[in-house]
């Protein structure tokens, strides 16, 4: 098997981690099994590694505008220490990736892009440059991320550290923090639905960091999660997989995340586009489903009404949590009303499948 290695491939070989390739990396999809580290991570905690994720500074007088102009949601109301989820797009309003936006200061920030998407979307910056007074540095070689995630995250991440994390709201960082004598930024943010933080350390402290993770959590349960259970977690959550419910082809409003598409925003690349998307109506919209016949839907399966085809699986998977079978779909706009009765085509076989609310699960319910 050919691909990169992040800092803790040993260290997934050791746990027993089922490894597959995912975006060019060689990562575990499990170690024990998907539900176990799925339930783990909704009633204790999970720790994995994201160390192929992506990371760009942007650093200069015009930091702030730049992206600004880059992303589809609104930077300039940040305040420093704040982490913005936000998609990124091209001018026709399909999407370049979906990435993480950090605030350092006016003149700093911090984007975190998706693995597969690095390559591309540091091009894409770099495109996007004109006369803006900045540089952009791709720092993803040097840096390991790990994400401990799950309702008991905030008392294991305790242990290790005196910074004040208990108090770091939703969606805020710290920028410089001692974990485990490892110096850190920590976000309260993550992938799973779930409380939890992300931590960013430099790449060679990374082994280091998860074993002392690991060994502070336990006592609480923690698991170490593969890319299985990190499916499973955002699915149910209906948070959008680039690739899948997000693409060149699928606009941020298609996708059904429009509240991070500010067209009151001077200018932003894609502006145009979106705007003319959301006044003249979506042809496509990202729904979700309920089977309600058997069978498992798969990324790319046929979703049918009345025999005809009318649009396509995004994700298919069981909702651990629900203990249903449930899946993302991007279908015609007159499909797209909670209620509505379709069928996915699983392997020749029409299976029924109505449209039901998103998300499919949220914290606390």
């Amino acid at each position: 098997m050919e691909g990169k290695k992040t800092p803790l491939y040993e260290e997934h070989e050791k746990l027993g981690g089922k490894i597959v390739e995912f975006g060019g990396w060689l990562l575990p999809v499990q170690y024990t099994s998907i539900l176990a580290e799925h339930k783990a991570v909704r009633t204790a905690a999970g720790l994995f590694d994201v160390s192929h994720m992506g990371e760009v500074w942007v650093k200069g007088p015009d930091a702030m505008a730049f992206v600004q102009n880059l992303v589809t949601n609104d930077v300039a109301d940040m305040i420093e220490g704040q982490v913005k989820y936000t998609p990124m797009c091209y001018p026709d309003g399909g999407t370049v990736d979906d990435i993480l936006v950090y605030k350092f200061t006016a003149e700093k920030f911090y984007l975190v892009v998706n693995a597969a998407n690095t390559d591309k979307d540091f091009a894409w910056m770099n495109q996007q440059l004109g006369k803006f007074s900045v540089t952009l540095e791709n720092s993803s070689p040097s840096i390991g991320q790990l994400a401990l995630q799950g309702p008991k995250a905030l008392t294991i991440l305790s242990k290790l550290t005196t910074a004040p994390i208990a108090e770091l709201g939703y969606y805020h960082f710290l920028p410089e923090v001692q974990v485990a004598g490892i110096k850190a930024i920590v976000s309260r943010t993550g992938y799973t639905g779930e409380d939890g933080f992300e931590i960013y350390c430099p790449i060679a402290d990374t082994p280091v960091l998860w074993e002392k993770v690991m060994k502070a959590g336990q006592e609480e349960g923690l698991l170490p999660c593969g890319l299985g259970a990190r499916d499973t977690l955002r699915f149910e959550c209906c948070m959008p997989l680039y690739g899948h419910e997000l693409s060149d082809k699928i606009s941020p409003l298609m996708a059904g995340i429009g509240f991070f598409v500010k067209l009151t925003k001077d200018s932003f690349v894609g502006k145009e586009a979106l705007a003319k998307q959301k006044a003249q109506g979506l042809a496509q919209k990202v729904v979700g489903l309920e089977l309600t016949g058997r069978g498992i839907a798969r990324n790319g399966f046929s979703v049918k009404a009345h025999g005809q085809v009318v649009g396509k699986v995004t994700t298919g998977s069981v909702a651990p949590t629900l203990n249903k079978h449930m899946a993302l779909a991007l279908v015609d706009a007159a499909q797209a009303v909670v209620g509505t009765e379709l069928a996915i085509d699983i392997r020749g076989k029409d299976v029924s499948a109505v449209v039901v609310k998103k998300p499919f699960y949220k914290r606390g319910q």
